[in-house]
């Protein structure tokens, strides 16, 4: 007999029909007559609910049957006699699978804290809230890569190993296997990295935008979906060491191809995220609601179903950085001195509490921020007539603030060897990156999107840490 899954289970309609289902043991409750067991296996956040008549089955059995334990039930599915479930099982055979110790298993039927489930990150997959952010995590990455392959594009391993920084920023972690304790050294007292396994010193990645240029430039649209790296000592709910990254890039695309590409793939993301998660999506929402029930109204988030359509019924408002600084300036709560960050001079750098201004309070929509100052951006970028700002775009969300960062790349090969020059970036070692402006250059654009803020803002979760499996933070990998 093919043992079913509780999803197919309990969207099953023939009862009177023998099923197998195997699982695990959230909660048991019982008298003297019947136990009722609640089991889940992980492909839905509805449990289904197990029968067991107490004279059927040996005590010392029944007694194993704990929260956490592992259970296999074959029985008859039924219609159920009680509410919250069309269909139960009425047991004939229960096999425990492995026992789960309840003076010693820690994810017990109660409220934990976010904070104890991290720290017990290797079982947070067997909680409600866990089990429906990881589903919401899979259904995301199917999606984007339904998207990009109904689009024409092509996707594009980039490397994990670099000998490039294609932020421009420092901080990576290197790799290497030289002795750490006694490294060969140069005759200056360098590290001689000629010595080490590529040669020459290498790091984990920060993005695969670069190698994605190459291929651009000659499969027209490709994509890299895959982990990156940053070496950044921060504690903060929005930052990980090791979080994974969306880039497209495409050739001929200028920076409004960009733009809409941005918008069209991220309402793609979100209406499949209604269409195929809304059990997961309104169990999340239920989780918040109930965590900000003490706030006041104006401090509540927006419920989470309302935020994902709000993102799908508006067109994305577009304007420059010079545009939005003016607003800035301008608006009551920068001149009250609201702001932690003022909007003071032009070229500041802008701050997540601007962003979500611009969204949730001035336009009530989200926005895309174009033509940044030069300073404040990569080297990379499309360099803009004016002499002061660059091609850049930011797709900015309620609540989240930027949730994409991209631009039209830099075709002409003079300004690019300038811009390279101003920052200090090593022009020899990247002479691989310039041919692509030497050898048939032209217009193309791409944009980068963190997936794990992607997944914060689909599911609500407030810290990034608890939407990746295994969080990668400073002092902290384990598992």
């Amino acid at each position: 007999m093919k043992r079913l899954s509780v999803k197919e289970l309990l969207q099953a309609t023939r009862c009177g029909e023998t099923v197998e289902v195997s699982g695990w043991v959230r909660t048991r409750r019982g008298s003297k007559q019947v136990n009722f067991i609640a089991l889940n296996d992980g492909s839905t956040i509805h449990n289904i609910q197990v029968v067991a008549e107490t004279g059927s089955f040996p005590e010392e059995l029944l007694k194993r049957i704990t929260t956490g334990a592992a259970l296999h039930v074959k029985g008859e599915l039924v219609e159920s006699a009680g509410s919250g479930q069309a269909t139960e099982i009425q047991a004939r055979e229960l096999t425990v699978l492995g026992d789960a110790d309840p003076e010693k298993y820690p994810i017990q039927p109660k409220k934990h804290s976010l904070e104890f489930l991290r720290d017990n990150a290797h079982l947070r997959f067997r909680t409600n809230i866990f089990g429906a952010v990881f589903r919401v995590r899979h259904a995301m990455a199917f999606a984007i890569h339904d998207y990009f392959n109904a689009h024409g594009f092509y996707y594009l391993h980039s490397p994990l190993i670099t000998a490039s920084d294609a932020e421009g920023a420092g901080e990576m972690f290197r790799v290497t296997t030289l002795d750490a304790l006694h490294p060969p050294l140069t005759s200056d007292g360098k590290v001689d990295y000629r010595q080490d396994f590529f040669g020459k010193a290498t790091n984990l990645t920060v993005s695969g935008q670069l190698e994605g240029e190459l291929a651009a430039m000659a499969m027209g649209k490709v994509y890299t979906f895959g982990p990156t790296f940053r070496a950044e000592n921060s504690n903060t709910t929005r930052h990980l060491a090791e979080f994974w990254m969306v880039e497209p890039e495409v050739a001929f695309y200028d920076i409004h191809d960009n733009m809409d590409l941005a918008e069209d793939f991220l309402k793609y993301l979100i209406r499949y995220a209604l269409d195929h998660c809304m059990d997961d999506l309104l169990y999340l929402e239920r989780r918040l609601q109930e965590e900000e029930k003490d706030r006041k109204a104006g401090e509540r988030s927006m419920n989470l179903i309302e935020k994902l359509q709000f993102v799908l019924e508006n067109s994305f408002e577009r304007l420059s950085y010079t545009e939005a600084f003016d607003l800035l300036a301008r608006c009551k709560a920068n001149k009250s001195g609201k702001f932690q960050y003022p909007v003071d001079r032009w070229g500041v750098d802008l701050q997540s509490e601007h962003e979500r201004y611009l969204v949730e309070k001035h336009f009530k929509k989200p926005v895309i921020l174009t033509d940044y100052p030069a300073e404040i951006k990569a080297f990379y970028m499309k360099q803009n007539p004016d002499g002061k700002t660059v091609a850049a775009m930011d797709v900015l969300f309620p609540q989240t603030g930027e949730i994409i960062g991209g631009s039209q790349r830099e075709e002409d090969l003079d300004k690019l060897l300038r811009r390279m020059n101003e920052t200090g970036l090593p022009v020899d070692s990247m002479s691989w990156y310039l041919d692509t402006r030497r050898f048939g250059s032209a217009v193309h654009s791409g944009f980068g999107l963190g997936f794990e803020r992607l997944l914060l803002f689909v599911t609500g979760m407030s810290n990034i840490r608890d939407v990746i499996p295994f969080p990668r933070t400073p002092k902290n990998a384990e598992f």
